[in-house]
């Protein structure tokens, strides 16, 4: 069914580009909504149930983080969905609200003959210098030294990004600055940046194609593409020094930091966490809402998005994301009713 969907996402994008806008929720019927792709395989199911249980349709365009803030700034969906959260001050700019729905972990892929899942080790000093451009061979001194003993080829490295705008690219870019100092003076980070080198995909399944189709590529997806699709994930040493497999145990205690308590609008950045099992690619990712449009409006949103924290959490573990703590959930209450009324 997965596979079914990643082939489905491209379609998804396609849906509605010209924009019912926010006025198609006066039928009572419908929620149109857009954003990042790392969530949509969740996204997709979330919503295929709540039909099913309020025959509510939720249309959501899977075309990455920097489209849907995009399209929630021009009022032309009823919510939104980015991996990059935006700052107070931006949200107060735009008239936005914000709130976390998920939390997600980032891991690279690669493509190298004879090498499984979980085989290849990585840190970030060598990730972000493949990514500039200084690492080029899998047989690199580093790359070897990482991994004793795994037969590493003499092959190029093909670097594959993100060619959209995407929350994903911008917590893989943040974590990157974070680990080296070259990458954050020479690149930074954001949703889309000025890439090295390398091939560019649309969305997390445009990478996770691309990857599975070049040999000798390394790429970045969000975790449920990898384990749903069969990619070869690397393992990674984290900020503690410590050598860690991206399951859910590592994205939740990279989660465990996640204090929304004592910052504006849930603003909170989760890369290279602290902790011995902090997996150090990990995001929360956000829904983006208006508090300008109608109270009616803004409570069918809402209440899908109650119906989500609360009874579709269980599927979100199924599908290898890690659910939000009640006491984060009681938090997202309280701010809806502070900030939209609700």
């Amino acid at each position: 069914m997965f596979k079914h969907m990643i082939r489905n996402t491209a379609m998804a994008m396609l849906v509605a580009t010209a924009a019912v806008g926010p006025a198609s929720w006066a039928d009572g019927k419908l929620l149109n909504a857009a954003g990042g792709t790392a969530i949509y395989p969740l996204l997709s199911q979330w919503a295929s149930q709540y039909q099913g249980e309020k025959d509510i349709a939720v249309n959501y365009q899977a075309i990455g983080s920097g489209g849907g803030i995009q399209q929630i700034q021009n009022k032309t969906v009823d919510f939104a969905n980015s991996d990059k959260p935006l700052t107070p001050a931006e949200l107060a700019k735009q008239g936005l609200a914000q709130f976390p729905a998920v939390i997600i972990g980032i891991t690279p892929v690669v493509n190298i003959p004879g090498i499984k899942a979980g085989q290849m080790l990585l840190d970030g000093p060598v990730l972000a210098d493949i990514y500039l451009g200084k690492i080029t061979k899998w047989n690199d001194a580093r790359v070897v030294q990482l991994n004793p003993g795994l037969p590493l080829p003499d092959m190029a490295i093909t670097t594959v990004h993100r060619s959209d705008g995407s929350g994903t690219t911008f917590n893989f870019t943040n974590y990157l600055a974070k680990v080296s100092p070259e990458w954050k003076s020479k690149v930074g980070s954001d949703t889309s940046v000025s890439w090295p080198n390398g091939v560019g995909g649309k969305g997390n399944a445009g990478v996770a194609s691309f990857v599975n189709q070049i040999r000798g590529s390394i790429g970045y997806v969000e975790y449920a593409y990898t384990i749903q699709t069969n990619m070869a994930y690397t393992r990674m040493i984290n900020r503690d020094g410590k050598t860690l497999s991206p399951n859910l145990a590592t994205f939740q205690a990279a989660s465990a930091n996640a204090d929304f308590t004592h910052v504006a609008d849930f603003y909170l950045i989760l890369t290279d966490q602290p902790g011995a099992k902090s997996w150090p690619i990990t995001a929360a990712t956000y829904i983006l809402m208006r508090k300008d449009y109608s109270k009616a409006q803004n409570e069918a949103v809402v209440d899908f998005c109650r119906w989500f924290l609360t009874k579709g959490q269980g599927q979100a573990q199924k599908l290898d994301y890690v659910p939000l703590p009640p006491k984060t959930v009681r938090q997202i209450e309280t701010y809806w009713k502070k900030n939209l009324g609700i």
